[in-house]
């Protein structure tokens, strides 16, 4: 196989039984991606390219797979969110205020990637320190959506914060791509581009080494076409890490096992507070065709409630902000990134994060300090975490009936670059069915379901208890089987 569409055009399981198979190399199928990169830079997806580290990682590895010790993911080129600090290369999490950071240490989650083989094709876009619903807030421009409405040729956004990776995936410009999940951040773009986006449970991936958002909420997680290839990618990303107290001890589970197995008798609930106010009727109708595809693959589906969900959305946007404002006060000017000189400290710390920080994350850090200043605390901060614990609770007595939850992904496909951008509200409300789930630390994925009548792709969310991924993946399998969706972008770059 020589032709570079068909190299790209693989998923991850297919090439990397190709490279085992020798029927390519590694550094054929990278360099076939790094051209694909080259061709796409109209979607803004990548905001460094790494052609010549790729290189050398894929010689490396066909030099590994000719002597017999491939790892598991072996030769696969694969994108790196800008939230990942990778050793030597430039990691500034979307934002001018890291200027030209170059770490000097791996994060762990990439870290466990290359040291299973994996190959690295660059770092991609992604909304300024993860903040944001459309990857519009990014200093290097919005990521467009390889994706568009039939008969039009407007911009549309992959979704935030992980908008590079989804669009990277999803234009067969990587065959997987790492992403982080704060309130949706992995799951909303995957739906609005057609791809698998998993979030596991918190702790699953270490944190060390990523940019932190919140800390309480951030979760490493891959982006991938298919839910066997996000299987491939989590097993590695995973493990225990001492570096991250937060990590879990957990062993791994063999990920990819689960995917192709039947779900008979596994029970699945439907709540009903998901069915908001105006959900537009495409949404609802793919929801009830995910209901029946399970039914016929032998789950139970019933119907139950998680009654404090309607509060999930003020208490993320409480919670969230706050932290954001405690771990974004380190950048101020005096270690690394941008320095605005001044005549006094206080004068380059303002003058510095003034210059440095966009709109967004100013909104957040002025919010997170609102609502824990004295006289707020109690009544903001302290309320959502107690909000929080509710939530909890909620998803710990349903799950006493069922092993998963359905719910629609995101309450519309992809919209307009700069249809919401103006209202920040109106952008926060993409959320509305994903941060429950990281308030409480438990797995999600979304799985592509049909396309709207537009053509353009809705995603399915699975939520499951807490380290039972693996029953995701059963559940995430048998959709996408029923689903059988083939939808891929029409090239237009």
């Amino acid at each position: 196989m020589s032709d570079p569409a068909d190299l790209t055009g693989l998923t991850l399981k297919d090439a990397l039984e190709g490279l085992r198979g020798r029927r390519f190399s590694s550094e054929e199928i990278t360099r076939a991606h790094l051209e694909a990169m080259a061709a796409a830079r109209p979607l803004n997806a990548f905001v460094l390219e790494t052609p010549d580290q790729a290189l050398a990682m894929a010689r490396a590895s066909d030099a590994r797979i000719a002597a017999g010790g491939a790892g598991p993911l072996e030769g696969a080129p694969i994108g790196v969110k800008d939230l990942f600090c990778t050793k030597g290369v430039r990691s500034t999490a979307g934002s001018r205020i890291l200027g030209n950071f170059v770490p000097p240490y791996e994060s762990t989650v990439t870290a466990n990637l290359w040291r299973d083989g994996a190959v690295m094709l660059g770092k991609l876009n992604m909304d300024e320190f993860a903040m944001g619903s459309s990857n519009e807030t990014s200093a290097f421009g919005p990521v467009v959506n390889p994706w568009r409405s039939a008969g039009s040729n407007r911009a549309l956004t992959p979704g935030g914060s992980s908008g590079g990776s989804a669009a990277a995936v999803a234009a067969h410009l990587a065959l997987g791509a790492t992403a982080t999940d704060t309130g949706g951040s992995i799951r909303q773009p995957a739906s609005l581009t057609g791809t698998v986006g998993v979030k596991p449970t918190y702790g699953r991936c270490s944190r060390w080494g990523v940019v932190a958002f919140a800390s309480s909420l951030d979760q490493a997680g891959p982006l991938a076409r298919t839910v066997e290839d996000a299987a491939l990618l989590l097993r590695s990303m995973s493990g225990h890490d001492p570096k991250d107290s937060t990590s879990l001890t957990a062993e791994v589970p063999d990920f990819p096992s689960f995917v192709g197995r039947s779900p008979k008798g596994l029970r699945v609930g439907v709540p009903k507070e998901y069915r908001v106010d105006g959900m537009p009727p495409e949404i609802e109708a793919l929801w009830t065709q995910g209901v029946a595809w399970l039914k016929e693959a032998g789950c139970e589906v019933v119907e139950v409630s998680l009654p404090h969900t309607r509060y999930a959305l003020p208490a993320y946007y409480i919670i969230a902000p706050a932290e954001a404002s405690s771990n974004l006060a380190r950048y101020d000017g005096m270690r690394y990134g941008l320095r605005v000189d001044a005549p006094t400290l206080s004068e380059v710390y303002e003058e510095t994060r003034a210059a440095g920080f966009g709109e967004e994350v100013k909104r957040r850090i002025l919010i997170g300090a609102y609502v824990l200043s004295a006289g707020y605390y109690d009544a903001y901060y302290l309320k959502a975490q107690k909000v929080r614990r509710r939530i909890a609770d909620d998803f710990a007595t349903v799950f006493e009936q069922v092993d998963a939850l359905l719910t629609p992904t995101a309450p519309s496909a992809a919209f307009a670059l700069g249809e919401k951008a103006a209202d920040p509200v109106a952008m926060y409300l993409n959320d509305i069915f994903t941060v429950t789930v990281n308030l409480a630390g438990l797995p999600a994925m979304s799985v592509p379901g049909g396309l709207d009548a537009q053509g353009l792709p809705l995603g399915l969310q699975l939520i499951g208890r807490a380290l039972d991924e693996s029953t995701l993946f059963t559940l995430a399998g048998a959709l996408e089987k029923a689903a059988d969706f083939r939808g891929r972008p029409q090239r237009w770059w």
